[in-house]
């Protein structure tokens, strides 16, 4: 649409138009209108129309239908920011965000989605972790045949022959739920794709940085005290079978788990802790249901085992669950989960056990007994000094900054 021209450059009627154009009373509309002639306001501090009808074209989108009023404006005709008011509502294809002042599990909740949109969403996430895993292995399987390393023996529940490989391989197939989810998230659940980290649409990582500082003390103390138990019962067999490795193969080792270890501890936060949580909020009030749901799988997802690794993993996915609601964030979470994977993976590495297939899911009943009063001792820290640094726990109100 062009721009509207000034008052005093628009052209005058001509004679035979104000011959023949009848005197309107103030406040009238004829109802015999001309065709294609529609009823119009004139704006604030303009001289009233004659005939009180303007034609269609040049007004209106696509030069069709005429607007229902002029917004005031101090310039009157023409005046900075003065638009029209359109009778059809176009909604915008882009993300939409949840209402203000929401809870962290309420993030879905953006009037964009039905029971298909749900659904859409589910299968998108079912959809993008099974593509990311194949496309993980088949990476793998090139970069080990590339670097002539020997694949795992067929009865072997191992992909590759070397033990860091072939954990540097798993985990990166789990590392690739993060895209996974944001992925789901944006074009499925039609919301911003930060809104799974936080209420403010992002990670907050002055925040993480302060529950990764208060995470790798509890977790590595937790870990000491369990192997401390462990040797005053057994001696030296409680332990396991203890081989060093060399000290190149060490520090590449650590290098290696330190800079993937995080990934995968943070799409498994995404995945349970972030999108099913929100998945479930978005059509039930409470997040309990959702949190008891993401917590079974998550014990679930690490395979069957002894029944104290059950209950460890289904306990602290609770309380977690819980921390994620009171810090309306993913970051003490993940600190946590990244705090506890680094301190395993590196002290197997230490030990010469990555060979070993066992996981949290065959934890002894002495780390369930320690399990049960590390998980609230951290959460309840955590939400404290979520209190005392001013942690938002719900989004932001419109209009005001997000942090």
């Amino acid at each position: 649409m062009s721009e509207t021209p000034d008052r005093a450059d628009r052209p005058g009627p001509t004679a035979e138009h104000t011959a023949s154009a009848p005197d309107v009373p103030a406040g009238s509309v004829p109802r015999d209108e001309a065709p294609g002639f529609q009823a119009w306001a004139a704006p604030q501090g303009a001289p009233p129309a004659r005939g009180g009808a303007v034609p269609h074209s040049g007004i209106g989108p696509q030069g069709g239908g005429a607007p229902r009023a002029w917004p005031a404006g101090n310039g009157g005709w023409g005046a900075a920011g003065a638009q029209p008011r359109w009778d059809n509502t176009v909604r915008s294809s882009g993300p939409s965000a949840a209402p203000e002042d929401s809870l962290y599990h309420q993030q879905a909740r953006n009037g964009r989605q039905g029971v298909l949109g749900r659904l859409g969403e589910l299968l998108l996430v079912a959809g993008f972790l099974v593509a990311g895993t194949i496309a993980v292995l088949a990476v793998g399987a090139s970069a080990a045949y590339a670097l002539g390393l020997d694949f795992a023996p067929e009865d072997s529940e191992r992909f590759l022959d070397d033990p860091l490989a072939d954990t540097v391989m798993a985990l990166a197939g789990i590392a690739i739920g993060i895209p996974a989810v944001l992925l789901a998230v944006r074009l499925g659940g039609h919301r911003f794709a930060g809104s799974v980290a936080s209420v403010t649409g992002r990670l907050r990582w002055r925040w993480l940085g302060v529950c990764a500082a208060v995470a790798f003390p509890v977790l590595a103390l937790q870990t000491g005290l369990l192997m401390l138990w462990g040797w005053l019962e057994e001696g030296d067999a409680g332990l396991g079978d203890v081989e060093v490795p060399g000290w190149g193969a060490l520090l590449l080792g650590l290098v290696v788990l330190w800079l993937v270890v995080p990934f995968q501890a943070a799409a498994e936060e995404f995945l349970f802790r972030g999108w099913l949580a929100q998945y479930f909020g978005g059509f039930l009030r409470s997040p309990w249901p959702g949190i008891v749901v993401a917590s079974l799988l998550f014990a679930l997802a690490h395979g069957f085992g002894a029944w104290s690794g059950f209950a460890l993993l289904f306990y602290s996915a609770m309380w977690w669950g819980w921390l994620v609601v009171r810090t309306g964030g993913l970051e003490a979470v993940i600190a946590a989960h990244t705090a506890n994977n680094v301190v395993a993976f590196c002290l197997s590495l230490v030990l010469g056990q990555l060979a070993d297939t066992e996981t949290a899911a065959d934890a002894p009943w002495q780390a369930l007994v320690l399990e049960l009063l590390v998980s609230p001792a951290y959460c309840l820290l955590i939400a404290r000094l979520s209190t005392k640094y001013g942690v938002e726990r719900r989004g932001p109100r419109r209009g005001s900054e997000q942090t």
